[in-house]
């Protein structure tokens, strides 16, 4: 019993360790990455002109921010599940989402004649933000609750 609730606490701490960095990564934006789309989005973008930006280092740095939040939001995955083979089927989702929305943001930037900025916003939101993890945590647990 005594051990039952130390490993509890131990995933505790684990787990608030691994959101507390997911949210040190949010805080610390700005001095962690070049992004131009930061101060961009916080203005009224629909009615303004794209920034000038350079795309290599901007892709760089988005997935260089898309894998630092998966490598945690994977920890986060492990810490609730003790599940390598979950953590591996959400590692290929987490890089096949990757491949469509950097795709899809590049595609808008450089494509798309009439910027759709707010479809943009929201693709670059999932690039830059662990949303997949809140998407991915109920489905998993509800997935082994039906084993």
């Amino acid at each position: 019993m005594l051990q039952k609730i130390l490993n509890n606490k131990v995933r505790l701490t684990q787990f608030v360790f691994l959101v507390a960095l997911l949210v040190l990564v949010r805080a610390f934006e700005d001095q962690l990455f070049y992004d131009p789309f930061l101060d961009y989005f916080k203005d009224d973008f629909n009615n303004l002109p794209l920034p000038n930006f350079n795309s290599f280092q901007l892709f760089l740095e988005l997935l260089f921010r898309y894998t630092l939040n998966t490598v945690i939001s994977l920890g986060i995955i492990y810490v609730l599940f003790k599940d390598i083979a979950m953590v591996k089927f959400a590692f290929v989702l987490y890089y096949f989402f990757f491949m469509i929305l950097i795709f899809s943001f590049f595609y808008i930037i450089y494509y798309i004649k009439e910027h759709n900025n707010l479809f943009l916003f929201y693709i670059r939101r999932f690039l830059i933000q662990p949303i997949f993890v809140l998407l991915f945590v109920p489905a998993f647990y509800y997935q082994k609750q039906n084993k």
